[in-house]
């Protein structure tokens, strides 16, 4: 994705910002190598996020999901199952974990994710929820569970 720089304080600002669903269309929960965005918007619309839902073909327990604002700057994005993370600096972080933006270096640094954003029972979907309200999403999409 192109990188749109912003400032801390924008990005900031971004990422508490309420979001909304735009509608009330009903989403299917990705099926294993799927993908879903949702678009999401403020609650004076003037600023729109995207969520994203994209899961692995192969592993199953693999996923990613991530908040954009301005079409393609990445605010927050939670890796499931993955890769270990090399943060700018050298340090590793396991799976999973959170990129958080960063002015300067966009979504290259990663947290390892806090456990109130990962179902203990390993389910996506729920973790998916998780996600969203972390990412301040008051007016949740309806997105119905699949049968994987």
């Amino acid at each position: 994705m192109a990188d749109i720089d912003l400032t801390q304080a924008e990005a900031d600002s971004l990422i508490a910002m309420e979001k909304h669903r735009i509608n009330d269309d009903q989403f299917s929960f990705p099926v294993p190598g799927g993908r879903l965005a949702i678009p999401l918007q403020s609650p004076d619309r003037r600023e729109l996020f995207t969520m994203d839902v994209t899961r692995s073909g192969i592993k199953l327990t693999k996923a990613t999901f991530q908040n954009r604002g301005r079409k393609v700057v990445v605010l927050l994005r939670l890796d499931i199952d993955g890769a270990l993370h090399r943060n700018p600096d050298g340090v590793e972080v396991p799976c999973p974990h959170l990129h958080i933006y960063r002015e300067g270096y966009a979504d290259k640094w990663a947290v390892p994710a806090p456990p109130e954003l990962v179902a203990t029972d390993g389910s996506l979907y729920s973790t998916v929820g998780m996600f969203m309200k972390r990412c301040n999403v008051t007016q949740m999409p309806i997105i119905q569970q699949g049968l994987f």
